[in-house]
């Protein structure tokens, strides 16, 4: 049940990405050959109108095809639109993505609350202790940036911090304060850490949740920026990769952990998984790099600027190495996923 779970968590996304691709193709008038849910051989298909639509084999991924690499005489074609035409159609997948995740950010605070970032405690002798904090305060801001929730903090020290003391602003009493906290490495978590606990999940009002549904999102879309930042600049390693295998395999072990305690709890970290994986899809398909929707927006781009469009032989030959490419760390990552399961 659990692997089902995640396989269509994972399939669910990538169907609204498609389906923003879909429905301003469709807007804008451009004929889609086909709209496909999965990878691989056709399971099934139908042909409605235009265009054909069908499952393929495997569940992870999809496409919505528009010759876009094609050069074609009909009034329909891709490349006959307006260059801002074609970029909404390429913008769509990955806005369809930050919109979806939204919307599930909406209904998981509301059926859960938010995990403000309020100290319920401070361990002893911790660096939290040292600096002053107590339980009750509530985190403004860690090294002069505002945060919204306590995975913010803990984020920072996995991923910003660069050591030494780290100003934090806190309120107390309804008035605000500045400390500064040194963390400590801990070596069984492998990550610094300051000693204290977070209040559990507090219920908002609607105005609130729709407020902290906007910071959630953007909390995964940073997360996952600086995540390939670091990955782009040597701090991490194709090692530190998950593909789908992992993905469905973390999801798996999750909902599994989640089960234990109800149905509310498991339904609100599902919801949670799919904000994180949503947020990341439209980040990552925005990365300027041949094949994604980031590459062809470059393409399109120059375009713009220049006001002629880039040769379709060289982009399509751009787009296919860039595809073998990136299917040669699909199956690298999945063979490594694959590896780590075994262990």
């Amino acid at each position: 049940m659990n692997i089902i779970i995640a396989i269509l968590i994972f399939g669910i996304i990538i169907i609204v990405h498609e389906l923003g691709h879909f429905s301003v193709a469709k807007k804008n008038g451009i004929r889609v050959d086909e709209f496909c849910i999965g990878l691989g051989p056709t399971l099934f298909g139908k042909q409605v109108g235009e265009t054909y639509y069908s499952v393929k084999l495997l569940p992870f991924g999809g496409a919505c095809m528009m010759g876009e690499d094609e050069d074609r005489p009909e009034a329909d074609a891709f490349g006959n639109k307006s260059v801002w035409a074609r970029m909404a159609v390429i913008f769509a997948g990955p806005f369809f993505n930050f919109v979806f995740a939204l919307i599930l950010a909406f209904i998981m605070i509301g059926i859960s609350g938010a995990d403000l970032p309020d100290i319920a405690r401070v361990e002893k002798k911790s660096p939290a202790q040292e600096a002053g904090l107590k339980a009750g305060d509530q985190v403004l801001k860690i090294d002069g940036k505002k945060i919204y929730n306590n995975r913010e903090l803990s984020y920072y020290f996995l991923l910003d911090y660069k050591g030494g003391e780290v100003p934090i602003v806190i309120k107390r009493d309804g008035t605000e304060k500045s400390l500064s906290v040194t963390p400590k490495f801990n070596q069984e978590a492998k990550r610094y850490m300051i000693g204290i606990g977070w209040e559990p999940y507090q219920k908002l009002n609607p105005l609130k949740t729709i407020e902290y549904g906007f910071h959630e999102v953007g909390f995964q879309i940073r997360v996952t920026v600086k995540s390939v930042v670091k990955l782009a600049t040597g701090q991490l390693t194709l090692n530190d990769l998950s593909g789908p295998v992992g993905i469905v395999k973390q999801v798996g072990d999750t909902y599994n952990q989640a089960a234990t305690y109800g149905f509310t709890v498991l339904l609100s970290t599902m919801l949670s998984i799919a904000v994180l994986i949503s947020a990341n899809l439209g980040v990552m398909n925005l990365l300027p790099l041949p094949a994604l929707d980031g590459g062809r927006l470059c393409f399109l781009i120059v375009e713009a600027v220049r006001r002629k469009p880039v040769s379709k032989n060289v982009e399509a030959a751009v787009h296919t190495v860039g595809l073998f490419l990136l299917l040669g760390l699909m199956i690298f990552v999945m063979f490594q996923d694959i590896y780590k399961i075994m262990l």
